[in-house]
């Protein structure tokens, strides 16, 4: 059985800081990509950022790219995102997902982000 869980979020001021950890069970971890995803009140979940099996590609929504770092340490199973020079837009609930056949079909709990202005 798949599980993910989220850590880290929290309640920052506009411009600040903060690392979202998200640790994997269940599956050969470093078989898969994995995404971070948000989701603010009222609006579609969106893929944040993305990273290959060995971290060696990443990809970043336009939103927070150069503000927004992932990476991952397959020897841990998890993945990480450094969220820097946070924004009020930033505010949503963020969740890690598994990659599998081109989907993403596993979701942890989410973590609620609020960046405060």
């Amino acid at each position: 059985q798949v599980q993910l869980v989220e850590s880290g979020g929290g309640l920052v001021q506009t411009g600040g800081s903060l690392r979202l950890s998200c640790a994997a069970s269940g599956l050969t971890f470093s078989f898969y990509y994995m995404g971070w995803f948000r989701q603010a009140p009222g609006k579609e979940r969106e893929l944040v950022a993305r990273i290959s099996r060995r971290g060696s590609s990443t990809y970043y929504a336009d939103s927070v790219k150069g503000r927004f770092t992932v990476s991952r340490d397959n020897a841990k199973n998890t993945v990480y995102l450094q969220m820097n020079s946070l924004k009020p837009e930033d505010t949503a609930v963020y969740y890690c997902g598994v990659r599998a056949d081109s989907v993403y079909k596993y979701w942890g709990q989410g973590t609620q982000v609020t960046v405060s202005s």
